[in-house]
């Protein structure tokens, strides 16, 4: 659970007559990791293609394109559609032509209608001036410019011309239309460089410039609804034939697949060998794969069983001593298989959103699986909410076949069960204290802080304590993972910081300088008024408080040591300013009890608005049952604090609903953005950095699953 599969490196040797049986039952097995022949050894080389490589690889291209051209979706089920050799050589031509033919036509008529608006843009600034066509052109003493621009500014910029005898300007509200005389091209051009006239060559057509416009918006219709009708032609054949493509498709990946697998092998003239990875509890299966396969000609070995310690993972490692190679045909190291209770497999995606745990380290889903949803139900803490992010998280889970979408899925609905289960314990459903009327009568075991401030300065002593027991783990994961190298090196670059950060931590809870600590620290807990739960903690002895100091110094010793070993002189300045982290770190948790305080305040003020407040006996209570007049009359107008929406006219009823529906929607969603991202935050930053490197490569064995 905290380790991967263990793996085992496995060679398959044999002769060539028999490669392409091996290659079969490797395939139908679905096992081996094949890692590729590095060309290292004497006297051995990469294989070569088997004869069909090609062929399938160009029919394999060809299948994928037509795809592409007709849209098929590959999550579409052709499960149930077999295809031979025969079926795609047979179909594929006349597919491929037909197919061809049509995103020809749609090409052609693609630029045909680019064609068409590009002109019907065009001919704006002709029907703005209001002159013929056949006006605008062919003559032989006059230069023509029609454009968008100040008409004005280029009578000025002709006027001011030098070659230019006479012009006349045509304004047409934008659109500009100028004659001059004589027709000097580059005279005219060089006239209106400045003035920004945006010129528009005048169209090869005759009469007024609107039946011009008319006819291009009917050519544009014509080709729209011919467009229309070859994409319909599309549509038709997509769905005749995606199941044959994804079914071809699918064939001809397997073959090109099969084919191509000697260019990993390492061969001789007459023999291959292969090797890979596989979990070490499936050995007899590949064994009896094999023989199966080719018998007698063919031969499974185990070169080596992998542990997880650092020096596990080989480099060239030397092979088993009855027969196999000295040198691995690849330094790749083991690949990771992930090995997590079912339960906690969808937090395996926020893991590897860093990266993949490496072969030698501790995978921490488990501990994210145990921390990320107990951090967001307790932030959140509200039985309706919950409900909506358990649904929510259910209806992705079982509606997408994304095992990404499905992780997710799986995240939600753990987090939303313990927002509903904290929600229970804090009495309150989407913001109202009625459940903890029902449940707990009147009085939930739990409070949010927002009126019991008391319960606001537990639940920030409380964030401290996990964020300590946390931070801690994953100093306690570092050191496991460290002592896989050295005692030496994981007393020091973890072993330091446990030492350091628990010893600062016990001291502040100490009533050693109790004076200079916060009151709350040793009352909070304690028997008397102050205290939320009476557990008669106030604070260790001054003695242990003393005690951990010199742990602290020890620790922080330790630390700038180890520090000095990798950087330098320079670790008696950055050790000590490092050491700030052990406070810093677990400071970080207080954002758990801001989250808490804030989403509940912001649910309180969208309830606020709708049913009404007022105060009795210093507590706040929702206008649910009551009216503004019935409260008003037993304690006094001057205990309503706003007389709320629902209590007004049919106007302010229904704005009450709106915000009352809305407001919960937005604190719902942000429960997702600040809870869910504050919760991620305190994994990625404050937990994962005290042992996580990753960097694991994925297991992705030789063979090929239908779908």
């Amino acid at each position: 659970m905290l380790r991967p599969d263990r793996m085992s490196r496995v060679s398959v040797t044999g002769t060539k007559r028999v490669m392409v049986d091996v290659i079969e039952s490797l395939y139908e097995l679905n096992l081996v990791d094949l890692v590729d022949y590095d060309g290292a050894w004497e006297g051995f080389d990469p294989g070569d293609p088997i004869d069909p490589a090609e062929e399938a690889s160009e029919r394999l291209v060809t299948v994928r394109s037509i795809e592409s051209i007709l849209g098929v979706d590959d999550g579409l089920d052709a499960s149930a559609t077999n295809v031979t050799d025969e079926d795609i050589e047979a179909e594929l031509a006349d597919v491929r032509a037909e197919v061809n033919a049509l995103d020809d036509r749609r090409n052609e008529l693609r630029e045909a209608l680019r064609d068409v608006e590009d002109a019907i843009a065009s001919a704006a600034p002709f029907v703005d001036v209001g002159i013929d066509l056949d006006l605008l052109s062919g003559y032989d003493s006059l230069a023509v410019r029609v454009g968008e621009g100040d008409a004005e500014a280029v009578s000025r910029a002709l006027e001011e011309a030098d070659g230019v005898d006479a012009f006349e300007v045509f304004d047409g509200d934008g659109a500009v239309a100028a004659f001059v005389h004589p027709a000097d091209e580059d005279a005219v051009d060089e006239a209106l460089v400045g003035v920004g006239l945006a010129t528009v060559e005048v169209p090869d057509a005759e009469g007024a410039p609107e039946e011009y416009l008319a006819s291009l918006e009917a050519e544009r219709e014509g080709i729209e609804s011919e467009l229309a009708d070859v994409q319909d032609e599309i549509e038709s054949l997509k769905e005749d034939a995606a199941r044959f493509l994804l079914a071809a498709e699918q064939r001809l990946t397997t073959e090109v697949q099969k084919a191509e697998a000697p260019l990993r092998f390492a061969t001789t003239r007459n023999a291959f060998l292969a090797e890979g990875w596989i979990p070490s509890d499936r050995y007899g299966e590949l064994v009896d794969a094999v023989e199966s396969a080719a018998g007698d000609h063919a031969e499974v070995e185990e070169l080596e069983r992998v542990g997880y310690s650092e020096e596990g993972v080989p480099e060239h490692s030397e092979a088993a001593t009855d027969g196999g190679t000295e040198m691995a045909m690849n330094e790749v190291g083991p690949p990771v298989i992930q090995d997590n209770p079912a339960a906690t497999q969808p937090f395996e995606l926020l893991v590897r959103t860093i990266s993949r745990p490496r072969y030698s380290e501790l995978d921490p889903t488990l501990f994210v699986f145990l921390t990320f949803p107990t951090f967001f139900g307790f932030m959140i803490g509200d039985l309706g909410y919950g409900f909506f992010y358990t649904l929510v998280g259910y209806l992705v889970f079982s509606r997408t076949d994304s095992p990404g979408l499905k992780s997710l899925g799986g995240v939600a609905i753990w987090s939303g069960i313990f927002t509903m289960v904290f929600g229970i314990l804090y009495g309150e459903i989407f913001g109202l204290h009625v459940l903890g009327d029902v449940l707990w009568g009147g009085h939930p075991p739990l409070e949010k802080g927002l009126e019991v401030l008391d319960f606001a300065l537990l639940w920030l002593f409380v964030a401290m304590i996990v964020g300590l027991l946390h931070v801690g783990t994953g100093y306690v994961l570092g050191f496991v993972n460290d002592l896989q190298k050295s005692p030496r090196v994981a007393v020091l670059e973890k072993g330091s910081w446990l030492m350091l950060m628990f010893g600062v931590w016990v001291w502040i809870l100490s009533t050693h300088l109790a004076g200079r600590k916060p009151d709350f620290i040793f009352s909070i807990l304690n028997t008397g008024p102050e205290a939320v739960f009476p557990l008669g903690f106030s604070g260790f002895s001054p003695v242990v408080g003393q005690v951990a100091l010199v742990v602290a110094v020890v620790g922080l010793l330790l630390m700038v040591y180890g520090e000095y070993t990798h950087v330098g002189g320079l670790a008696v300045i950055i050790g000590p300013l490092e050491s700030l982290n052990v406070l810093v770190n677990v400071l970080s948790y207080a954002r758990i009890t801001a989250v808490l305080l804030a989403k509940a305040g912001m649910a309180f003020v969208v309830n606020l608005l709708f049913f009404g407040v007022y105060e009795h006996d210093g507590a706040t209570h929702f206008m649910i049952s009551e009216t503004p007049e019935h409260v008003a009359a037993q304690y006094g107008a001057e205990a309503i604090a706003f007389p709320g929406l629902v209590h007004g006219g049919v106007a302010a009823i229904v704005g009450g609903l709106l915000i009352l529906v809305i407001g919960h929607a937005v604190v719902w969603s942000l429960g997702i953005t600040s809870a869910g991202l504050q919760a991620i935050r305190l994994e990625y930053v404050e937990f994962f950095q005290k042992f996580y490197e990753g960097g694991g490569e994925p297991y992705t064995p030789f063979g090929y699953r239908r779908t």
